[in-house]
């Protein structure tokens, strides 16, 4: 079926011939309709991903024998093609999945699937408050108010001292409307977060991932929802380059490996907040920080965190697999994580009572974390520190020439 917004082609192909079975609409009653009469579930029903895949998949799977959704990029650099029609596209699909050469992409369980949808909500509405901010700067910047003297420029504090600069009447219009849409856009994120952080109170892997310094719900819920059923990935590079963030590789010939920046296939969204964790965890004592501190030393900050972020995903695939929480975990720092996330699924704050939690509120325990956490930092340095790096091999063969006699 090559599926689009109003319509499918469908084509079906037994025994090496291919019948075109016409257009079928791209609504819920229709499409039952067409696999009530037409399809049996002695069939297999090959479609794209795109953005209304999984709702077929949802309609087609009781009635079929199997529903296979294929990577679009991977199909089209297998097979393309100077003619292009609907029906040449559903046929190839076909006869790819009939030769056993069809990139197929993993159908997640209605559980991740929705939980991969309310993290693509969040991601939307901090984007809309982020794009707000930035107008309402601009309006401050076209017109020579100086940067706002406070953290938060839409704090408490920050819109009193916006309420005394000088705009133009309209540009105070516009500013007050944009202030107005913030707060409408904070109530719904504050809403979404809360049906996440109920969903991850459930989850033990969003639990478990939550023990690595820098992973907080939001990463983990994503990384979570991203990653699925782990025993999918068969060794942790296989996570990696899901992930995109396995280097890519170039070499012709017998002449040298060149390895090039990170590939930035697949989930994009998991990776940024990978990323992210990689710079929290560099802030925190730990081993991580030491890897971080190692990179950055030779290639940058920049490339040290996308490094970081690689070496999270090796450590959160045996994780997942083993079944085991972080080693340099901070039991302390973990329960205040959890009850942050009570919290915003909105559980009574029970203020005056000593939870699991409490610990965190000690210095000695925070302090006592930290130099374990230390201690793991420095037995990573002890160990790397005869490590010498692996340059390219043509340098490595010119070096050996120049040490000849």
């Amino acid at each position: 079926m090559d599926i689009h917004r109003v319509f499918a082609e469908v084509v079906a192909l037994l025994d090496g011939v291919l019948t075109r079975l016409g257009r079928v609409d791209m609504r819920r009653d229709r499409l039952e309709a067409f696999a009530r009469s037409t399809l049996t579930h002695d069939d297999h029903v090959v479609v794209e991903a795109t953005g209304n895949a999984a709702a077929v998949v949802e309609v087609l799977s009781p009635h079929v024998g199997r529903v296979i959704i294929a990577n679009p990029k991977q199909v089209r650099l297998i097979a393309d093609a100077k003619v292009k029609t609907d029906k040449i596209d559903a046929a190839v699909l076909a006869q790819l999945y009939a030769s056993g050469f069809l990139p197929e992409v993993w159908v997640p369980d209605a559980r991740t699937e929705a939980m991969r949808r309310q993290v693509t909500r969040r991601t939307q509405l901090v984007r809309q408050r982020t794009r707000l901010k930035n107008i309402v700067q601009s309006i401050l910047h076209a017109h020579l108010v100086p940067p706002c003297p406070h953290a938060d420029l839409f704090g408490k504090a920050g819109r009193g001292w916006l309420a005394g600069q000088w705009l133009p009447e309209d540009e105070r219009a516009a500013v007050e409307r944009h202030v107005r849409e913030l707060d409408r856009l904070g109530e719904e994120l504050s809403g979404v977060e809360r049906d996440i952080a109920r969903r991850a109170l459930e989850d033990e892997v969003v639990k478990r991932l939550m023990t690595v310094p820098g992973i907080d719900m939001v990463v983990a819920v994503g990384l979570a929802a991203a990653i699925g059923d782990v025993s999918r990935f068969a060794a942790p590079e296989r996570l990696v380059a899901y992930l995109g963030l396995n280097p890519s590789v170039h070499q012709s010939g017998d002449g040298p490996v060149r390895h090039g920046r990170i590939t930035k296939q697949g989930r994009g969204q998991a990776r940024g907040m990978l990323v992210e964790a990689a710079w929290a965890a560099a802030r925190a004592p730990g081993p991580l920080r030491a890897f971080f501190l190692r990179i950055a030393a030779r290639r940058g900050q920049h490339v040290a965190a996308v490094a970081t972020a690689r070496k999270i995903a090796v450590i959160v695939w045996h994780m997942l697999r083993d079944g085991k929480d972080y080693t340099w975990g901070r039991p302390a720092l973990h329960a205040k994580k959890l009850r942050d996330l009570q919290l915003r699924a909105g559980h009574p704050s029970r203020r005056g009572q000593r939870g699991a939690a409490h610990a965190y509120n000690k210095a000695g325990t925070r302090e006592a974390e930290r130099r374990g956490a230390a201690e793991g930092e420095a037995a990573y340095e002890r160990l790397t520190k005869g490590w010498q790096p692996r340059g390219p091999r043509r340098a490595r063969m010119d070096a050996a020439t120049e040490e000849r006699p």
